[in-house]
């Protein structure tokens, strides 16, 4: 996982229970923001690296708040999707089209504090694995159990092909979340803030479930709805 910014690259170097694999720093950037950098990589024993702010920018794919400055961390639960399968996780959750950053961090923390084995953040349609994410998450994004593969719509073929039903949580749903008959290994959809479950996705939905709703409210936040369906399943077990 690659974090960018002066300041997420010293609170990586900063924690002991991750492991940084390289630092790479702007050849322009110089001062005490560029010492402090390369002191705290070096009493980790992180080697960096010197390239042009340019290779930087594109290296971190953010062009306005790099910095000239990134790191390479060792996420050691990330993995492909396809490779999980095959360790037949019981409880998957799969992003889809959820672009805020606040949101996809609040879920990665919220998941894996409920024991969710795999969270699928596909490389495209989904709020990209950067800083802000990292810190929504308050960190455990670089802990969590991030399962990666290109689209959410490729991920939902994946796993009906590994023979997991596949739920989306949808407000309109008759079956509520609380009573519906639910297997013990079954992977679940979380749409986008506006959109929803896309059109590709939803073919591949074998049941819709709902939160109970009163008081005139009529939807959650999606890291809100996340929070409920991950805590139900914890009670179920």
């Amino acid at each position: 996982m690659t974090v960018f910014g002066r300041k997420p690259v010293l609170e990586a170097l900063a924690d002991v229970d991750l492991r940084v694999d390289k630092v790479v720093l702007a050849d322009n950037a110089r001062g005490p923001a560029a010492r402090e950098i390369i002191d705290a990589a070096s009493a980790r024993s992180v080697r960096v690296e010197r390239a042009s702010a340019h290779r930087v920018k594109v290296l971190a794919g953010n062009g306005k708040q790099d910095q000239g400055v990134l790191a390479d961390v060792i996420a050691p639960r990330m993995r492909r999707l396809a490779d999980a399968l095959a360790g037949r996780p019981a409880s998957v959750l799969l992003l889809d089209g959820i672009t805020t950053p606040a949101n996809v961090g609040m879920i990665l923390r919220t998941a894996t504090a409920a024991g969710i084995e795999g969270i699928v953040v596909p490389r495209r349609g989904v709020a990209s694995l950067d800083p802000l994410v990292v810190k929504a998450s308050a960190g455990v994004a670089f802990h969590a159990p991030i399962l990666r593969c290109y689209t959410a719509a490729e991920a939902a073929a994946e796993l009906r092909a590994a023979g997991y039903p596949l739920f989306a949580l949808d407000g309109s749903a008759r079956t509520g979340l609380f009573t519906a008959d639910l297997p013990k290994r079954a992977a679940y959809v979380l749409g986008g803030e506006t959109g929803g479950v896309s059109p590709e996705v939803r073919a591949e939905v074998t049941g819709f479930l709902s939160i109970p709703m009163s008081g005139g409210v009529q939807s959650l936040n999606v890291a809100s709805a996340a929070a409920v369906l991950c805590f139900e399943l914890v009670r179920r077990r």
